[in-house]
């Protein structure tokens, strides 16, 4: 079965019932089996990005709109990927975020990295955060699209995944310092997470008519 999701619920579609990788499908809720999501497993997230904040979000907007131009192509939505894990031990939130402060530890915060280049990265202002934050929260999560989407109920793979957070890759934000013919960000960071706990992650979709940068780059990195 692939599991796709309807605003408000998680269900399932029978296996070829996908489009492809660069825009997302929609199903109607009379075709849905929903999913308890408040039972252990991996809960995946899109949230337009810049959500709540206007600023990132008309900044991303000119970036896909100079993007699709040179592509060729329509200007898609933009959407920043989050995981929830709920195991027997604790609900855990898995996200990369700004360093917004020195309290990384309250947020569960097991690594950093650079943005936008090595050297800007001194300064807090240029650096990225990867959290495994136990009863966390994900900013905006009301704006999430198609939210959650249940990946897995199986226990010992949301252990795994836990277990991965900290062994994530963490080159420069925006670049692509590793080959991967895309930059990294927070979707790179999620995709290379899925992927490197055995999860299918190639049958995962954006929402319709949206596309989420750098998650190619992640499963790339992820198959070396």
């Amino acid at each position: 079965m692939l599991r796709v999701a309807v605003l408000g619920s998680t269900c399932e579609l029978p296996r070829g019932e996908k489009g492809n990788g660069s825009r997302g499908d929609t199903v109607s809720r009379a075709d849905c089996r929903q999913v308890d999501t408040h039972s252990d497993g991996i809960d995946l997230y899109w949230l337009p990005l810049g959500a709540g904040g206007q600023s990132v979000r008309l900044n991303g907007r000119v970036f896909e709109a100079v993007t699709a131009r040179l592509q060729g192509r329509s200007p898609c939505d933009l959407y920043h990927s989050a995981l929830v894990v709920r195991v027997p031990e604790g609900r855990f939130v898995i996200e990369q975020a700004p360093i917004s402060d020195n309290k990384g530890v309250e947020r569960g915060v097991v690594a950093e990295g650079p943005v936008g280049s090595r050297w800007a990265g001194r300064f807090r202002l240029f650096r990225y955060e990867l959290r495994r934050w136990r009863d966390g929260v994900i900013p905006d999560v009301s704006e999430a699209v198609e939210s959650p989407r249940r990946l897995t109920n199986d226990p010992g793979t949301s252990r795994r995944i836990l277990d991965l957070v900290p062994s994530v890759p963490t080159p420069v934000w925006g670049r692509d310092e590793m080959g991967a013919g895309e930059m990294w960000n927070s979707n790179s960071f999620i995709s290379w997470l899925i992927a490197s706990s055995g999860l299918d992650a190639e049958s995962i979709h954006v929402p319709a008519g949206g596309r989420a940068p750098g998650w190619d780059a992640g499963l790339v990195v992820a198959r070396r």
